[in-house]
């Protein structure tokens, strides 16, 4: 597998599914201050000019949660995500979306102040998409109990970037627990300095 990414962007996501997973990729940096993304080849990967991108024989996986799912069905072995069959599939699959679907969304409509309909958007707004979350979270553990998915991975990248880094959410015990715990993961160490070392 070949990953092409760009650090302090959603490829985060990627380097660290990828580190969980413990598949063996390769990296390939797109440089994306320099419009390394724009060139014919790249866009070739990703006719939307944007990272990461995951080749994998003669599959080509763009978005980063379809890149966490991807690796997640890939490489079974490391349960990152429910089989199909088990009940808990719906679950993962609800999580997987839930964060390119509602909780990116609504934190953009707040930073930007996007005056969206409630009723219109798919996310509501951000106060619903918290508090989903923070019901989810509370009990402790992950998204789905006490196992850890791709999901997980997603959501847990967002609210790092959001709590630690952006300083953009209300302070949250329980997301700075979550978050703790995902920082505890080596996994996800690696991806951060990876992503580092990138920069």
């Amino acid at each position: 597998m070949k990953l092409y990414w760009s650090p302090r962007t959603r490829s985060t996501r990627a380097l660290w599914m990828l580190e969980e997973a413990g598949c063996g990729y390769e990296r390939v940096l797109i440089d994306i201050h320099t419009g390394a993304q724009s060139t014919p080849e790249y866009l070739r990967i990703n006719p939307m000019g944007k990272v990461p991108a995951l080749v994998d024989g003669d599959a080509v996986v763009a978005e980063s949660g379809a890149i966490c799912a991807y690796v997640a069905d890939r490489c079974p072995e490391a349960g990152l995500a429910p089989p199909i069959g088990d009940p808990a599939r719906g679950a993962y699959l609800r999580w997987l979306f839930f964060s390119p679907g509602c909780f990116e969304p609504a934190v953009m409509q707040k930073m930007m102040d996007w005056q969206v309909d409630g009723v219109a958007a798919a996310w509501g707004d951000l106060d619903r998409v918290l508090s989903v979350l923070d019901q989810a979270l509370a009990p402790g553990g992950w998204l789905l109990g006490d196992r850890f998915s791709a999901a997980d991975v997603l959501v847990g990248t967002d609210l790092h970037y959001c709590v630690n880094v952006m300083r953009a959410l209300p302070p949250n015990p329980v997301f700075d627990n979550y978050v703790t715990r995902c920082l505890d993961r080596p996994a996800f160490q690696r991806a951060l300095e990876i992503d580092a070392a990138g920069v």
